[in-house]
């Protein structure tokens, strides 16, 4: 991964934004660590591979018994918003 200091991301912000479309780019400011920078395109793919982890952790938690349904949980919640 490449890294670029706050400073030189300010002053090379094109430059930068090219190293993104190929890479993850690390910002450092003061030294340490700041932030990440990439690309649309990679963070779709994170966005994804996350979503798809937590239905996973989800079909598995309702297979297990431990996973209130859609059903089940309109009902909870429709009761606790009517008080009951």
């Amino acid at each position: 991964m490449k890294t670029a200091t706050a400073t030189a991301l300010k002053n090379n912000l094109g430059e930068v934004m090219q190293a993104v479309a190929l890479e993850p780019v690390r910002i450092t400011k003061q030294g340490r660590d700041y932030a990440v920078m990439l690309s649309i395109t990679e963070y779709e793919r994170l966005t994804a591979l996350e979503d798809d982890w937590w239905a996973q952790r989800a079909r598995q938690a309702e297979a297990e018994g431990g996973y209130l349904g859609e059903e089940e949980s309109m009902t909870f919640l429709t009761e606790r918003l009517r008080g009951l």
